[in-house]
This record gives C-alpha cells, structure tokens and sequence, in this order.
C-alpha cells in the first residue's frame, strides 16, 4: 500500500517535471491553450450559473429558517449566506462539483490518446508528450478557476437576492444590510487563492491518470474514475490545510 502510494507520488513528480518545461512551439502551445480555456472555462459556465443561483436561493431559504429567533437581528440571513458562499460553497464545493466534470474530461480525453498510442507517436517524433498535452490543460484551468469562481459567488448572492424579491421569506432590505454587513474583503481573495491551488490539483491529477491509462477502453473509464475520486480527496485535503494557514 505505501510501496504503491510513493511509486504514485514519485510518477507524478517526474511527469511534472516533463510537463513545465518551456513548450518547443509557443505557436502550437497558445493555439492549444485558447482551445482549452472554452473548453475547460467557457463550457463549465452553464453548470456554474445553474447551480450558483439555485444553491445562494435555497441557502437564503434555509438559513432564514433555520434563524428565526428574535434575539438575532434581521441582516443574519444576509450575512450567514454571504459567508458561507464566499468561504466554503464558491471555493471549494465548485470546484469539487468540477472535478467531476473538468476533471473526467481531462482523464479520458489523455487516456484515449494513450491507448489509441497516439502519445507514443508523438514521443517517437521527438516530441514532449507531456508538455505538449497537459500544460496547456492545465494552465488553462488555473487561468480559467477563478473567474468561474467569482461568477459563483455573484450569482449565489443573486440567487439570494431573488428570494428577497420574489418571496415573503425575506425582505429584500434586510438581506441586501445583511450581504454588505462587517464585509471582510480578505475572504473573496481567500476564495481565489483555494481556487488556485484546485484547479492545479484537479487538472493535473487527471492528467496523470490519463496518461498512464494503459489497456483498452475499460482502464480509460477507471482513469476517470480515479482521477475525479482522487483529486476530491486532495482538494478537501488542501481545503483544511489553507482555511488553517490562512484564516487562523
């Protein structure tokens, strides 16, 4: 078991190794970059608008709920909401939801190269696989995460601010004071530095299962797999490990 883990381990730092190299063609690796910003960015931003809004509704929903005490003041909704997404849901369970997608995509799309022994045909060509492949994936991600995570954290307060609107269970007034109430601007660049630190985990952890999915069809789908499972694991791992360096 820790034979196997540090083999893993030392794997992906070679492999990192081979990846942030400077590209031989800086033609090649801009034309493959902005190809994987729409893919990576531009193609995530349903999903993300979809559940921002949805999700900064329904914590609105609950949250007012689950505080109607008369000792609180009004503006706690507000403020409950804005933290929650700021500090944990835009940062952290977005990034877990697009590891999912993001994430498989990057596995199987290397994974099917590997098998199809198309990455071999570039290395007998001289060419650096891992360079020319994975880091235009990834640096597109690292580029991309933060922004869809700050369309995350406007659309949830939207999301909020529906409800404020279109609902009686808030007045729109007391949760528009509480979303500007003891606003700690430090929390929104926390939320970008997490993002960073996802994106890079996410995409080049599918990288290296993908491209080390030997085998036929099956092992693409296992490398997937691993890939979402793993990189999870690693990004809730990460989450703890920065909320303690960076909020205590």
């Amino acid at each position: 078991m820790i034979k196997k883990f540090l083999e893993h381990i030392g794997k992906y730092c070679l492999l990192m190794g081979r990846v942030f190299r400077t590209p031989d063609r800086w033609r090649m690796f801009w034309r493959q970059f902005s190809k994987e910003l729409g893919k990576q960015g531009l193609d995530s931003l349903p999903i993300v608008i979809i559940i921002s809004v949805f999700i900064g509704a329904i914590m609105t929903i609950q949250t007012k709920l689950n505080t109607s005490n008369p000792i609180l003041p009004t503006y706690t909704t507000g403020l409950v909401t804005r933290d929650t997404l700021l500090l944990e849901f835009s940062s952290t369970i977005m990034c877990l939801i697009l590891a999912g997608k993001v994430g498989s995509n990057i596995a199987s799309e290397i994974g099917t190269m590997r098998i199809t022994e198309q990455i071999d045909a570039l290395d007998i060509m001289g060419v650096n696989s891992a360079n020319y492949l994975i880091l235009p994936k990834v640096t597109a991600f690292i580029v991309m995460m933060p922004i869809l995570v700050i369309i995350s954290m406007t659309l949830g307060l939207v999301g909020g601010t529906f409800v404020g609107m279109f609902s009686d269970v808030i007045t729109l007034a007391d949760y528009l004071i509480g979303i500007q109430y003891a606003f700690i601007p430090f929390y929104v660049w926390y939320a970008i530095i997490k993002s960073l630190v996802f994106a890079f985990i996410i995409s080049s952890v599918a990288a290296y299962y993908g491209y080390y999915a030997y085998g036929g069809a099956l092992e693409v789908g296992k490398a997937s797999t691993n890939a979402v499972v793993n990189s999870s694991i690693l990004v809730l791992f990460f989450n703890l490990l920065l909320t303690n360096l960076m909020l205590n």
